[in-house]
């Protein structure tokens, strides 16, 4: 049973180290602006039909309409599905005539995918 006197020095003292545990070195947080940006790419990472298109742009740049062909759905579905990984930073896009096509944004979005699969399997 915690004591006044044990509950007040608790919360005075919680600031400096346990005593009971080892000293260990604290890593440097990044800016709480990179904390946003990968909380918003994993909300885009949390819907499996975006993560299915990131992993179809795992071999590499592809159109909008191919996509949609691929996954069985409306371009206008795939597009906005699409939208939201652009906006998040995770596909680039160009513009070619009529044609759409994206990419995923760098290597390190291939990892992250190509990691998070892997992760999943291992359940």
């Amino acid at each position: 049973m915690i004591r006044w006197n044990d509950e007040a020095r608790m919360s005075k003292d919680a600031s400096k180290p346990h005593r009971h545990h080892p000293a260990r070195p604290r890593p440097k947080l990044p800016h709480s602006r990179q904390f946003d940006h990968a909380s918003a790419m994993f909300r885009a990472l949390g819907e499996p039909s975006r993560l299915r298109l990131l992993t179809r742009l795992t071999a590499g740049e592809i159109c909008v309409s191919e996509l949609a062909q691929l996954e069985d759905e409306k371009v206008s579905t795939v597009s906005a599905r699409l939208k939201a990984l652009h906006g998040a930073g995770l596909v680039n896009r160009r513009r070619e005539a009529k044609h759409i096509y994206y990419a995923l944004s760098d290597t390190h979005v291939l990892r992250l995918v190509q990691n998070a699969l892997e992760h999943a399997s291992e359940k």
